[in-house]
């Protein structure tokens, strides 16, 4: 192992409640490169070292797991502490089995005690951006079951007969492509593994098989699989980017260069006959916020930093009060119908920072709840914040709310 004997911090340093188990210990057959796939070189890096930048980018830390063929362990380790630098102790590396399957539980046996929550991730989907990370494993802990990201299919599917004649063409509206990393309560995936009876091709398929639930979240383009050489051939492209990991817009830009950012703001004044819904939290016993719709400031200010940032309007041009249907609606209705909009629109988001201004209500106890709840609505991490303008203003005085929001989005192709 890297690092400590156990692979954790030591001392004063927190020990991660959540970890990744990056799976590099296949052949690579089809890729026909002459040695096992995480150690076939992208530009200067090799597969594996790359699948490690995006865990190790993310705010909070992961015990990060990685499962290697057996004659590689000693060669993995110097790769992996070159590229996790000062958080080689958060990393573990062992001796993956014959099997996908086998190479799981292999990681799954070192996991720290201290883990709760556990993303099983290949490691050659090594461009996956850090928030597929960080939605995958804060969904599975507000929602407690397994969590996968999927894309929908945009091919035309065929079932076809043993001699290659087609039979019917299949639904694609059902049908999502399975992406990494797959995200579980580590109890449940524990017990998963320990009563598996055949082998599965993924994660969310063996949890499934032993009674769980599986839910699908936005996946991202970027996550691809590199498994063929015209994959690897696009990784290499990818790699020389100025920025390496972004997928290229339409006029040949990189998604970070073609990144852009939108400010929304909205207010609304406190009304007791009301109920207050603020993040798309019920808060009994507090005074509501005035609005055509439910109030919540907090999911206007939200859609009106997305609608910004992608450069679509604004929630009064897309939403109006004059439109009868949202005469009541709650934050989520405006949340994801902006989701969607964005998807129409080829925009992906990548984050949303909110500020809310105010004496009320007190935000710290749920905040962790309300961060959690809005991430799902769309698809990326929200982190949120609050602060008063001590005692100045209509704020200050207790007239009501105010919330600021910035999104970060980039192109999704």
């Amino acid at each position: 192992m890297v690092g400590t004997p156990t692979g954790r911090p030591s001392g004063a340093v927190a020990r991660p409640t959540r970890a990744v188990v990056v799976v590099a210990a296949g052949s690579g057959t089809r890729l026909a490169q002459g040695r096992p796939k995480a150690f076939v070189d992208v530009g200067g890096r090799t597969i594996l070292e790359r699948s490690l930048v995006p865990v190790l980018a993310a705010a909070d830390p992961f015990q990060i797991v990685v499962v290697v063929p057996a004659a590689l362990v000693d060669e993995s380790r110097a790769l992996v502490e070159a590229a996790a630098g000062h958080a080689a102790v958060y990393v573990d590396v062992v001796a993956g089995g014959a099997t996908r399957q086998e190479s799981v539980a292999s990681g799954l046996a070192v996991l720290a005690d201290e883990v709760d929550t556990v993303l099983v991730h290949d490691t050659a989907r090594c461009f996956t951006p850090t928030t597929q990370f960080e939605l995958v494993a804060d969904t599975v802990r507000a929602l407690g079951h397994g969590i996968v990201p999927g894309l929908p299919v945009s091919d035309t599917i065929k079932r076809v007969d043993a001699d290659g004649d087609v039979r019917e063409t299949v639904d694609r509206s059902e049908l999502v492509a399975m992406q990494t990393p797959q995200g579980f309560p580590r109890d449940l995936l524990d017990a998963a593994y320990a009563g598996a009876t055949a082998e599965h091709t993924d994660d969310a398929a063996l949890f499934a098989a032993a009674g769980h639930r599986v839910t699908v979240v936005a996946g991202d383009p970027a996550a691809f699989k590199i498994t063929t050489p015209w994959d690897l051939a696009r990784a290499e492209t990818i790699a020389a980017e100025p920025f390496a990991g972004g997928s290229a817009s339409a006029d040949g830009r990189s998604s970070a260069e073609a990144s852009r950012i939108g400010i929304g703001i909205d207010v609304h004044a406190f009304d007791s006959a009301q109920p207050l819904r603020l993040g798309t939290l019920d808060w009994p016993g507090e005074a509501g916020l005035a609005g055509h719709s439910d109030g919540d400031a907090v999911a206007h200010a939200i859609v009106d930093a997305l609608l910004s940032a992608a450069g679509l309007g604004d929630i009064g041009t897309l939403f109006g009060t004059a439109d009868p249907r949202y005469a009541g609606a709650a934050g989520e209705v405006f949340l994801t119908a902006t989701r969607g909009i964005l998807d129409e629109a080829g925009v992906r988001i990548g984050n949303v920072a909110v500020q809310v201004v105010g004496n009320r209500p007190r935000l710290a106890k749920r905040r962790v709840e309300m961060e959690r709840a809005l991430s799902i609505l769309v698809a990326a991490p929200v982190s949120v914040s609050a602060t008063t303008t001590d005692a100045l203003g209509f704020t200050g005085r207790g007239e009501g709310v105010a919330v600021i929001a910035t999104a970060l989005v980039h192109p999704s192709t």
